[in-house]
């Protein structure tokens, strides 16, 4: 029968790291890549593995990530974050489909924000290619965003990863700063693209309409609009850091409130565009249902 390695990254997980290696305690073989942790997550890990690697902790976590895949010796590959838990149904999912013919499988994961399992917003159902055979995948390392890139076919699992992702506002906020706007910036810049004033507004109004309405994060309630809202955030403060790496290139300030006043009722007429496709889209009387397509037309013509 086939056997399974676990690869984690860690870098200060002591709140997580015991959970999410209790919920994989049955695997072959557990594989840690610490990035120099200053808190207890080795000590802690060393409970459950004495395979650990500690090594520099890099902006593009998926370096290490990479590494403990490269550490690993079991026939397949199962990769978590520390924040994330392997239920028992999923468990005896893997444990059934690894002797398929597949080289990977993509898993389902669970996010739960900010205290709710949140079924929209772009975080469900969030398939994750976290399961395939050793050397059969690897990490590109160019965006922390990227699945591994996998040879040969895949299937999926219907059993969720649970992901107890942001907890609280300040991890949010810390992530989006010292992570992923950086790798956004950095990505931004490496495919040599250029920004313009206007997307100083197109930015965060194009992620909050795809978080929103295209994404039905209305459907989340009020955590779809605060995390749409957070997500339109995360999309300004990377302009501004590309900005800022560009210099902080001055425009002509001539008739400049003009230009802007003309930015903001584009902005305004793809925000009332939007929200009235999603009343369209939610409303079951079918009078009021031709009465929205109507404006909706309208407001394209405007």
């Amino acid at each position: 029968m086939s056997k399974i390695s676990v690869c984690l990254a860690t870098f200060n997980e002591e709140k997580n790291i015991a959970d999410c290696l209790e919920s994989v305690k049955w695997a072959d073989e557990i594989v840690i890549v610490d990035g120099t942790s200053s808190d207890k997550t080795v000590k802690i890990a060393k409970k459950y593995t004495s395979k650990i690697i500690v090594r520099e902790n890099p902006l593009m976590f998926h370096i290490n990530k990479q590494k403990a895949f490269e550490a690993a010796t079991k026939d397949w590959i199962l990769y978590l974050d520390a924040d994330e838990r392997v239920s028992p149904a999923l468990r005896k999912e893997i444990l059934k489909v690894i002797n398929h013919k597949y080289n990977g499988f993509w898993i389902p994961r669970k996010n739960i924000i900010f205290g709710k399992w949140i079924q929209h917003t772009g975080w469900w159902p969030d398939y994750q290619l976290r399961l395939f055979r050793r050397k059969k995948a690897f990490l590109p390392c160019k965006s922390v965003h990227e699945q591994p890139k996998l040879s040969g076919k895949a299937g999926y699992l219907k059993n969720p990863l649970i992901h107890l992702n942001y907890q609280t506002v300040s991890q949010y906020v810390q992530r989006l700063n010292e992570l992923y706007t950086e790798n956004d910036k950095n990505v931004f810049l490496a495919e040599g693209k250029k920004i313009k004033w206007q997307d100083a507004i197109r930015f965060p109004l194009d992620e909050f309409l795809k978080r929103f309405f295209k994404e039905k994060g209305y459907k989340d309630g009020l955590h779809g609009l605060v995390l749409s809202t957070l997500q339109a955030l995360s999309s300004l403060v990377t302009f501004a850091k590309v900005w800022e790496r560009q210099g902080f290139r001055q425009v002509k300030e001539d008739k400049f409130l003009k230009k802007v006043r003309g930015e903001l009722f584009r902005s305004v007429k793809e925000l009332s565009y939007w929200f009235l496709t999603s009343q369209t889209e939610e409303e079951t009387n079918l009078l009021k249902k031709f009465f929205f397509k109507i404006k909706r037309r309208l407001w394209r013509i405007l």
